[in-house]
């Protein structure tokens, strides 16, 4: 197959199994992406990684430019030698990033100046800009400068932004023009939460030969009923026969609602990030790993789960991991939360070949739709 085939194999209502062939293997859809912001995910290296059963993770241009600097990368052959990681790598614009400063940053029909987070030097990402970081950092699926609106903005702001999303995401199908290198190009829809923006929005977009496109500008502040009904809206409106990807959006019940709405592609520093807070994901629903009530509870975290944390260690040596502060209790929490995620995804991919999805679907919301 060639680099940037999708194939959908099962289809089940909306929700669908697919496959999508990059440089560095093949993706199986639906799936979930574990974050490596700084090309790393936190807590646990690769070889843990390929033991849950990964297939891609998530890199930041914002992040690896300002540190190390992706020509630094790009002279050690690429992010993926740089991190021992042989898997497919996908990686953001920075747009999240930069609409997350909003006080450091100044949008124009150029690009974004900014002020970094680190030591306030000032930088300068065009559409043209970000395409070439991405390009040294090899990345094998590369995505276009977008602004990422706040939930709030009004019509006419969302709707002029949404325009400069579509002109800078034409410069960068110009500045990687399709079959230039072996790294693929997604489009990222904007729109905020006017239905009829969206539409317009992923209709520029499509008028653009990008290789999957993104739903962007979700879980920004806004309600949950808000986000879904917005996520379902878009999911009709994208392309058949390209991957979908939902942009930072992520709780177990996110995920599956999102497969129901037609989406392929989901990543989220939630697994993570709440892990090391001591919030557990498991099929019995959130565990806060820090309540009294697991002091001497010797039974594993999951009983249905068969990752390195559940087979080995009790609830009461994790909790006393955590409030002994030790990094044991990253890494073991961090496994569980990662293995659990990609347990979801796997675990609808079969729901879906089966034809049982919304059993699937309804099995979630009787955990965590409380």
């Amino acid at each position: 197959m060639t680099i940037g085939s999708f194939h959908i194999h099962h289809q089940d209502g909306k929700s669908r199994v697919g496959e999508l062939y990059t440089a560095h293997g093949i993706i199986p859809t639906p799936i979930f992406m574990p974050v490596g912001t700084q090309g790393s995910v936190k807590a646990v290296c690769p070889e843990d990684l390929k033991t849950l059963g990964a297939r891609i993770i998530l890199g930041n241009t914002y992040h690896l430019y300002l540190r190390p600097g992706d020509a630094m990368i790009a002279r050690r052959g690429g992010l993926h030698s740089f991190i021992h990681w042989d898997r497919p790598i996908l990686t953001d614009s920075g747009g999240f990033q930069v609409f997350s400063l909003s006080g450091l940053r100044k949008l124009t029909e150029d690009g974004v100046a900014f002020s970094s987070h680190i030591d306030g030097s000032k930088h300068f990402f065009t559409p043209e800009k970000v395409i070439s970081i991405q390009r040294n950092l090899g990345s094998d699926i590369m995505m276009v400068l977008d602004e990422c609106v706040p939930y709030g903005a009004d019509y006419g702001y969302t709707k002029n932004s949404l325009a400069l999303t579509t002109r800078w995401a034409a410069r960068c199908r110009t500045a990687y023009a399709p079959g230039s290198g072996d790294q693929l190009l997604f489009g990222i829809g904007q729109g905020g939460f006017f239905k009829d923006l969206r539409e317009e929005s992923l209709r520029q977009l499509m008028d653009i030969p990008f290789d999957g496109y993104a739903v962007g500008g979700l879980s920004v502040g806004e309600p949950k009923a808000e986000m879904m009904d917005m996520l379902y809206h878009s999911g009709e409106l994208l392309p058949v026969d390209k991957p979908r990807y939902l942009m930072g959006v992520g709780t177990p019940l996110d995920i599956v609602r999102g497969i129901d709405a037609g989406i392929d592609m989901f990543d989220c520093v939630l697994p993570t990030r709440n892990a090391r807070n001591g919030t557990l994901f498991t099929s019995l629903g959130k565990i806060n790993i820090k309540r009294a009530e697991y002091t001497e509870d010797d039974s594993p975290l999951d009983p249905a789960c068969s990752c390195y944390t559940c087979r080995n260690f009790s609830r009461a040596y994790l909790r006393h991991l955590y409030h002994a502060r030790e990094i044991l209790s990253y890494r073991l929490n961090t496994i569980h939360n990662l293995a659990y995620f990609l347990q979801v995804v796997t675990g609808a991919r079969q729901a879906i070949e089966k034809g049982i999805f919304q059993a699937y679907k309804a099995k979630f919301e009787a955990i965590y739709d409380t």
